[in-house]
């Protein structure tokens, strides 16, 4: 793995043969690329793997703009570009698979496929007033305003019991993140669903979306609409996880990718 940094200041990391297609890993709202460490060895064998930080999280310099998705869409592009890669398959979770699925549309000659895991879209009335109100809450109180209440949202009563381990990590990411562009980016995953809805989309595009069971913000009805966006996409629910089901249980959500993957060769 070796961990670099690109002339607009995005840190990232590359694992895997250079000869191979590439896979790009995009992390979640105060998160960071590590969250991909245990899920990055499924991928070796038959891709490379690019991992990075999303502007304002880990070791990427903070944001110089006013954020939205084309941003983080140009951010991918430039990496790409960067590293010399002609098209990848993307990988995005949560405001990762808003930012794959902007990228799709604005560069769709670049990706080879899709995959969205529990990722928002159209919400409720009620749902958006809600995070919405966690987003003004961010602005005013700090990074770690909602991280609490996150913690319950986001892991299965049982494994926050027992891993308090992974608990602690995330919150290290959370405490790294520059608070002015958390703040902002928190914003962008209250409102920039409204982006993804009614576009014009490459739906030609192979594409999986997966989610949980018990994903309060990225629900399994967000998922089936979404995946209606793609004329040829698998949809996953996988069963009692919550929103952060991916670090709780890697392996659950490899399989039904590497199928994928290996499906569209």
């Amino acid at each position: 793995m070796r961990q670099q940094r690109s002339t607009n200041g995005t840190s990232f990391e590359i694992s895997g043969e250079n000869n191979l297609p590439a896979v790009i890993l995009i992390h979640g709202l105060g998160l960071s690329k590590d969250m991909w460490k245990e899920f990055i060895p499924n991928l070796l064998k038959s891709y490379k793997v690019i991992t990075f930080d999303l502007f304002g999280h880990g070791k990427s310099d903070p944001l110089n703009a006013t954020p939205d998705l084309d941003l983080f869409a140009s951010q991918i592009l430039e990496l790409l570009l960067y590293l010399n890669i002609t098209t990848a398959h993307l990988i995005g979770f949560s405001i990762g698979g808003m930012i794959n699925r902007k990228f799709a549309v604005n560069y769709p000659s670049k990706v080879l496929s899709l995959i969205i895991l529990n990722s928002p879209h159209k919400r409720d009335k009620e749902l958006q007033k809600i995070v919405e109100k966690r987003a003004k809450l961010v602005f005013s109180e700090g990074a770690l305003a909602t991280l609490d209440d996150a913690l319950k949202r986001w892991f299965t009563n049982d494994f926050r019991l027992v891993r308090t381990d992974v608990l602690t990590l995330v919150r290290e990411w959370r405490k790294r993140v520059d608070e002015k562009s958390y703040a902002q980016i928190a914003e962008v995953l209250a409102t920039g669903v409204k982006e993804l809805i009614n576009q014009e989309f490459n739906d030609r595009t192979p594409t999986l979306v997966i989610t949980c069971e018990n994903d309060s913000g990225s629900t399994p009805s967000m998922a089936v609409e979404i995946a209606k966006d793609y004329l040829y996409s698998d949809l996953v629910i996988l069963p009692n996880l919550k929103h952060l089901g991916l670090l709780e249980a890697p392996v659950s959500f490899a399989n039904p990718i590497l199928r994928f993957l290996e499906r569209i060769k």
